[in-house]
């Protein structure tokens, strides 16, 4: 299976901070419903696709032209998608345009796909195309209200614009006559956006239900590629080292596939979770969908009302279906010495009713003596249930364990599942703690029957005759160590002489 590490940031837009567009472009200062109807100074063309063929520019609608909408096969009583690219180095279609096309027709297979060219205007030197957004997007809104005044409604009008198209179709938003319904901006172009007045760029506005997935956003404002203050999407190729262009276009493109999985790939839909953070995501602390907190990531987003827009999170696989499951795993650590230690490798094995999954690394910030932690762990494989898991702490280096062993007890731990909600208690499968030691043995931890009323209950109980729980398990953990660790030596050597037999 594909490795996991792809952040992106969903359903939300950024404020953001660099140049703005220059104020040359006029269409901004009209108003919409100053907009001419002579449709003899539009530029793009707007090429409607056949599921047959869809690579191919087989007919064009021409607004102003009753006769095109005819002549190709327009359906008035089906969902439109304009489909908006980027800028064009060489002014050339890119083959992500027809496989989108293809995703399209496959959801929707009576829909109307047009792909709006516009690749003039996008093969200038970037500043110029970036600038010619403005025009395009007049362009787009003309289109849109020609659509209307041919009675087609605009709540099934769908943009989707990649990179600079994500702004041509906030800009063309803005100048409709009235609000289509969705626009999905694929990560939106960050250079000469950043800090742009919302007139000239892709705001939440724009139309009924504005949706927005961030998956390049590396480096300053003026070199990044999608809009600077998300999360970058990386490791986008494995077998060997790529240039850095293919990089940059591999994870700018990657919004693009995305959005292609969230159409074709419906049993394996992938969620994101609203959060504050980057790092509070990586503590699992953010995988709830309590009040709307979780949604649907891509095609299948779930339109939710609300006064502000909202960042969500999530990791992806490096291939398609690009779903993860994500897991919180929270656990107490105890130790006889006081010892803080950051950066620590681990890898988890997840097993369950369906499936199993070995070796998961994960990097956990911060261990310390007497403190809970929390990490976030995601599976690319479906595992059902979780019955048992295995914790195995890594050297740092191989010398490591000659000189020192550093040891953690653990009692148990919980699972939450941010797929099923669900948070199960698991306990040590042999005695009372695990004993957690850099480079030894992984431990391994079952499924506890206790139930979330019985932990609350006994919380209780416990208050009520030993007041705080933390310090009452501390002091029972300090004692039980005692009486652990002078029985350790013999539970090695009966390790030991199983692992030698099983060698056998």
């Amino acid at each position: 299976m594909g490795t996991e590490g792809f952040w992106l940031l969903v359903i939300g837009f950024s404020l953001i901070a660099s140049e703005p567009i220059s104020n040359s472009t006029e269409v901004f200062a009209r108003n919409s419903t100053e907009l001419t109807v002579d449709y003899s100074d539009i530029e793009s063309k707007f090429s409607i696709r056949n599921p047959e063929f869809p690579d191919e520019d087989l007919c064009y609608l021409v607004p102003g032209q009753r006769d095109s909408i005819l002549d190709c096969n327009f359906k008035n009583d089906s969902q439109t998608f304009l489909i908006i690219h980027g800028w064009s180095v060489a002014g050339l279609f890119e083959s992500w345009v027809y496989k989108l096309v293809s995703a399209l027709f496959e959801r929707e297979p009576s829909a109307n796909v047009i792909v709006v060219d516009w690749l003039d205007r996008a093969s200038k030197h970037y500043p110029k195309s970036a600038e010619n957004t403005g025009l395009v997007g007049a362009d787009v809104a003309k289109f849109v209200n020609w659509l209307e005044e041919m009675d087609y409604p605009l709540e099934k009008v769908h943009l989707l614009g990649y990179s600079l198209g994500a702004h041509v179709a906030g800009v063309a938003g803005n100048l409709t006559n009235n609000k289509v319904n969705r626009i999905t901006g694929l990560d939106p172009a960050g250079p000469s956006f950043e800090n742009a007045d919302h007139l000239r760029r892709l705001s939440p506005d724009d139309a009924t239900f504005v949706d927005v997935l961030h998956t390049n956003t590396r480096g300053s404002p003026n070199l990044s590629i999608g809009i600077h203050y998300c999360i970058l999407a990386a490791n986008c190729y494995s077998k060997q080292k790529p240039d850095m262009d293919q990089i940059v276009k591999c994870s700018h493109e990657r919004s693009i596939h995305l959005f292609i999985d969230s159409l074709v790939n419906r049993a394996y839909q992938s969620w994101a979770y609203r959060c504050s953070s980057r790092d509070a995501f990586n503590k699992g602390l953010c995988l709830s969908c309590r009040k709307n907190r979780c949604n649907k990531l891509g095609y299948g987003v779930n339109k939710i009302r609300s006064a502000r827009s909202a960042k969500m999170y999530l990791k992806t696989r490096d291939m398609m279906p690009f779903k993860v499951f994500h897991y919180q795993i929270k656990l107490h650590l105890f130790s006889d010495k006081n010892m803080t230690l950051l950066e620590q490798p681990m890898k988890v094995s997840l097993f369950g009713t369906a499936d199993e999954r070995d070796d998961i690394a994960v990097t956990v910030p911060s261990m310390s003596t007497n403190s809970t932690i929390s990490f976030l762990l995601t599976s690319d494989k479906d595992i059902g249930e979780l019955l048992m898991l295995s914790l195995h702490w890594e050297k740092e280096s191989y010398l490591y364990g000659f000189f020192s062993t550093n040891q953690f007890m653990i009692r148990k731990m919980r699972i939450k599942s941010g797929e099923t909600q669900s948070r199960v208690m698991f306990r040590p499968k042999d005695g009372e703690f695990g004993s957690l030691v850099q480079g030894g043995d992984a431990v391994v931890f079952v499924k506890s029957s206790e139930t979330p009323q019985s932990r609350r209950e006994q919380r209780q109980h416990r208050l009520k005759h030993h007041g705080s729980f933390f310090k009452q398990s501390i002091n029972e953990a300090t004692a039980d160590m005692s009486k652990y660790n002078q029985s350790t030596e013999i539970m090695t050597e009966t390790t030991a002489q199983v692992n030698t037999t099983n060698a056998l």
